[in-house]
């Protein structure tokens, strides 16, 4: 009986050592927690089109937010707070302190006004409409004359698929050459025509594409200030002519 009692009683006693110790360790870890992974500096990078205080609010945003261990563990589980332009958010920790927001934005290609809604419907290379706001987005030309009376987020414009492909091959060939214009409209004749401020650029066919965007990547730097416009829309590799239809500056004609 007296040895049974001593069994169960040092038993009893490894027991609460073994509870001890592990509230011990549980301790240090809420303390090292609390104490060591603080939010310090936050790095923001892949944005564009917001400044990084509002990609920084938009993650932070709730009481807990202090903490780097509590973000990066929250959005394992939770997506980040959706915001217009922005595909996804990536949430690592670079140290205890540093928490690193790599921002994933969508490829917009261009846009359109759509009168139904009173909206612009952004697209992206494949021509899918990724986004549909009042907003106008600086760096992404607006596609001008061409209708089009409504549009369904994720699926492709609806306008004709020979002109939606022209639209995409025309401005994924002027993106990749850094030559993004403002506008592109088609007129009378269904042939683009860029505008770059004051300077405007007819391109005519699409035939020779290629060739046209280098050309006009070479003579646009020599633009700059001027007005008028830039006529490629009959340029060939045999005639390599180029003319420039300069426009005089109204203001200037009253001041003389």
């Amino acid at each position: 009986m007296i040895r049974e009692k001593r069994k169960k009683a040092r038993r009893r006693k490894n027991i609460l050592s073994v509870l001890l110790a592990v509230m011990i360790v549980l301790a240090a870890a809420a303390l090292i927690i609390l104490k060591v992974f603080c939010v310090k500096k936050i790095v923001v990078e892949g944005n564009e089109l917001y400044d990084s205080k509002v990609i920084e609010n938009a993650v932070l945003n709730d009481e807990y937010s202090w903490n780097s261990l509590y973000v990066f563990i929250k959005y394992k589980f939770v997506d980040t707070k959706e915001i217009p332009f922005i595909d996804t958010m990536e949430i690592s920790l670079e140290d205890p302190q540093t928490l690193h927001i790599k921002v994933y934005e969508k490829g917009m290609m261009g846009y359109l006004y759509i009168p139904s809604i009173n909206e612009n419907a952004y697209f992206d290379k494949d021509g899918l409409v990724v986004e549909t706001s009042s907003e106008v987005i600086g760096g992404t030309p607006q596609i001008i004359g061409i209708d089009c009376d409504k549009v369904v987020l994720y699926e492709k414009l609806p306008i004709d698929g020979a002109r939606l492909r022209e639209i995409l091959t025309l401005t994924q060939a002027l993106k990749r050459n850094s030559l993004i214009p403002d506008s592109i409209t088609y007129g009378v004749a269904n042939e683009p025509e860029l505008s770059y401020g004051n300077v405007k650029v007819k391109m005519g066919s699409l035939e020779l594409l290629t060739q046209k965007v280098e050309r006009l990547a070479k003579i646009k730097p020599k633009l700059k200030g001027l007005n008028g416009t830039l006529h490629l829309e009959n340029w060939t590799e045999e005639t390599t002519n180029i003319v420039f239809d300069k426009t005089e500056d109204k203001k200037k004609d009253k001041k003389k």
